[in-house]
């Protein structure tokens, strides 16, 4: 995506938050996050398919990814070790793993 491209779809999220009838904001909020909860999963897999691809094929770096894709170092590391959401919904260590 260009920047261009990123900053208008930053300005329409922008233009929503501007509804000044509340009860239409949230429910153009509410669509709008019901539309991206739908492309999450695909971005996902592309972003992840594309990260091992530069590891395993271009042999970058954990960090050289990160800085190559504009995201974070977390993110490329999380691909590696299959997390997936938040850190809150991660497994937790059992006793027993220390």
């Amino acid at each position: 995506m260009s920047d261009e491209e990123v900053r208008r779809v930053a300005e329409a999220l922008d233009a929503v938050e501007q509804i000044a009838n509340v009860e239409q904001r949230v429910r153009v909020k509410s669509q709008v996050m019901a539309a991206q909860a739908e492309r999450n999963k695909e971005w996902s897999r592309e972003r992840d398919e594309l990260i091992r691809r530069l590891n395993a094929e271009e042999e970058l770096s954990y960090r050289q990814i990160a800085a190559r894709l504009d995201i974070k170092l977390s993110t490329v590391q999380a691909v590696f070790r299959g997390y997936k959401g938040s850190g809150t919904t991660r497994p937790k260590k059992s006793d027993a793993e220390g």
